[in-house]
């Protein structure tokens, strides 16, 4: 039985106040956490839906920073309670030995940390010696048997830097490595990476890869470029046996993927405005199932990509595309694929 994904911010409460942080983006708003009754409720709905729909939920549980959350441990005993599994997307200053074995005693896979640089480029975007924080953590997470998973968001800024950052990963044994793009919240606050840039890019983390094949970390090609820059290089082929109705990959928006705020709002995706209801309104289940959830999945009406052989498969990254161009349909700004115009 395949999982549904719940990205799950409990709290807006946060140590950090980084560049690309959705909910500081626009200024100082404020602060929301969903209260333990609530909590118990969107549970319960998650439960319900994966039920109808005859998947297996999974929650990313996050914020802000979710261990600030007065009630995070009764919301992880809750989770536990139903045999949930779940990882936490978070900061690492609240890590220590003693909340490890706590998470792992509830149920925890994973902890995804952050690293958006090498130390001076982190520290700028996120907080100083946020850096320093994180290397530590890792060596903490990992003696409890929690499995350690690093995030970059890659933008003009640290573009050249993320080799290195690979590097470092893979010497301190990190599990999983992957990183996405940047979305612009703003017109003043893009860093732009042209398509040509972007394609020369995945060429040489591509070949960091390689160098790192047998190391003990997971390179997750989370971007959906990845799929192109691979079949163009003839290592991924459409199946020959193939439905031309199905979509078998790309963007998990409105396939197996729900991002539920503190408040209740849910939303197709987290990193674009994309508010389909709220679950406190109507039930989760009838949500996915709405003409607004539906909007999500009109594959014809993206500009661009069903023009492509590679629609059922890619798609781009929808959410970066909305920050350029404020389209969901739009091309995706780094896709260097030259698509002929249909008279």
């Amino acid at each position: 039985m395949e999982y549904f994904a719940f990205q799950w911010h409990i709290t807006d409460s946060c140590d950090q106040r980084c560049e690309h942080c959705y909910i500081f983006a626009e200024g100082h708003p404020h602060l929301i956490e969903m209260p333990l009754d609530k909590a118990k409720q969107v549970i319960a709905q998650c439960v319900e839906m994966c039920k109808k729909m005859e998947r297996l939920p999974y929650f990313y549980i996050t914020g802000g920073d979710p261990i600030l959350h007065r009630n995070f441990w009764e919301i992880l005993a809750l989770l536990k309670e139903h045999n949930i599994p779940f990882t936490i997307l978070g900061n690492p200053f609240h890590i220590t030995d003693e909340v490890c074995k706590r998470l792992k005693d509830n149920g925890c896979e994973k902890y995804q940390l952050s690293l958006d640089g090498m130390r001076k480029t982190h520290d700028a975007i996120r907080k100083p010696g946020s850096f320093d924080t994180t290397i530590e953590k890792i060596d903490i997470l990992k003696r409890n048997g929690i499995r350690v998973a690093v995030m970059t968001t890659v933008s003009g800024t640290n573009i050249d830097e993320i080799p290195d950052v690979i590097d470092l990963v893979v010497e301190k044994g990190v599990n999983i490595f992957a990183f996405g793009r940047y979305c612009p919240t703003s017109d003043e606050k893009s860093t732009h990476i042209s398509p040509e840039e972007y394609r020369s890019f995945l060429d040489r983390i591509w070949h960091k890869f390689e160098q790192h094949k047998d190391s003990t970390t997971i390179f997750n090609l989370k971007d959906h470029l990845w799929t192109l820059y691979l079949y163009e290089k003839g290592l991924f082929k459409i199946p020959e046996d193939s439905d031309p109705d199905t979509i078998y990959d790309g963007c998990h928006c409105g396939d197996c993927h729900f991002t539920i705020q503190p408040n209740g709002n849910v939303m197709a995706c987290r990193r674009f405005e994309s508010v389909v209801g709220n679950l406190f309104k109507k039930p989760l289940h009838e949500l996915w199932a709405g003409e607004e959830m539906e909007a999500y999945r009109k594959y014809e009406n993206f500009e661009k990509c069903s023009r492509c052989e590679l629609l059922r498969f890619c798609r781009g990254c929808p959410a970066v595309a909305y920050g350029y161009h404020h389209s969901f349909y739009a091309p995706d700004p780094q896709c260097w694929k030259e698509i002929s115009v249909i008279s």
